[in-house]
């Protein structure tokens, strides 16, 4: 039997579609619960940048209905990005050397240190049973040339029960005999390996569509868009990620969506092409498409429902 396939957005506070699909005037506390009564589940976001407080954790909880489900983007100093000391939780600052510009040292005390900071927030969602997965973004800088899977082992094994699902944004990882190498890895140490749909080329950051399952409760597949000028040369997040599916293209996404749920007891499945609407549109086209009930409507559509 095929796993559930869970649609949803890589944000519900995207500066994008703030603008354009949540109705005029909404207050921003009641725009999670707005997005969802439309979508099963959605990617914290914010958490790449600050571990959230618990009582912010809580109140999502809370406020979300029985079988939404969250999953919750490691801090990015986890995830081997540049990370302001000030980025860390207070409590922790302390504990890091800083680099001449301010950046945080990742250091094998700060990382566990780290860990039980994020497993502390993350602990409502898990006892209301709305935790799905903890997303590892790792950095473009994270490449087989310069660096080794066993350095993610720990925080991956520190990081149980929860699952680590591992995106990687260095081609390297899944060419030639790599691939192979890195899904069994990835399988051995009980984390779900990240399928992308970005755009196509032979820079290191563009990652090929490699449609894999790792771990048998979990496969993930986020959707970046298919705009490689944007890709390359935007400055922004909105210009990289601009990108709006056509019918044929969702058609072809819920195709490795459906192969990818025959592996695994649920597919997460998240929209990332994110300027102004266009990812929480697509996400309600793809739940058409897939014979979900997309929800009450919101925001004015875009491209055709399938």
């Amino acid at each position: 039997m095929s796993g559930h396939i869970v649609v949803g957005t890589s944000s519900w506070a995207d500066p994008g579609f703030i603008k354009t699909w949540y109705p005029p005037g909404l207050a921003a506390r009641d725009r999670l619960a707005f997005y969802a009564e439309r979508y099963e589940g959605v990617e914290v976001n914010a958490s790449f940048y600050a571990v959230p407080e618990v009582k912010t954790v809580e109140r999502w909880a809370q406020i979300t209905p029985e079988g939404f489900t969250f999953d919750v983007k490691l801090h990015r100093l986890l995830s081997r990005h540049a990370a302001p000391v000030e980025s860390l939780p207070p409590e922790l600052r302390d504990l890091a050397e800083t680099t001449p510009r301010g950046r945080a040292v990742l250091s094998e005390e700060l990382e566990e240190a780290m860990v039980q900071a994020v497993k502390a927030s993350v602990a409502p969602l898990q006892e209301a049973g709305k935790l799905s997965a903890l997303l590892l973004q790792l950095s473009p800088s994270f490449a087989p040339r310069a660096h080794e899977l066993a350095e993610i082992a720990p925080m991956i094994e520190a990081l149980r029960p929860h699952v680590v699902a591992v995106e990687f944004r260095h081609r390297g990882w899944v060419e030639d005999d790599r691939l192979e190498t890195t899904l069994s890895w990835l399988e051995d140490h009980g984390a779900a390996f990240v399928c992308t749909d970005s755009p196509q080329g032979d820079a290191p950051t563009m990652m090929p569509r490699v449609d894999a399952v790792t771990h048998p409760d979990l496969a993930y597949l986020r959707m970046h868009g298919r705009n490689v000028d944007g890709y390359l040369k935007g400055k922004s997040v909105a210009e990289r990620f601009d990108w709006d599916y056509g019918d044929d293209e969702l058609r072809e996404l819920a195709g490795r969506a459906e192969g990818l749920a025959e592996e695994a007891g649920q597919l997460r499945m998240m929209f990332n092409n994110n300027r102004d609407d266009l990812a929480p549109q697509a996400a309600t086209r793809m739940r058409i498409l897939l014979g979900q009930d997309p929800g009450p409507p919101a925001g004015p559509p875009q491209g055709s429902l399938i």
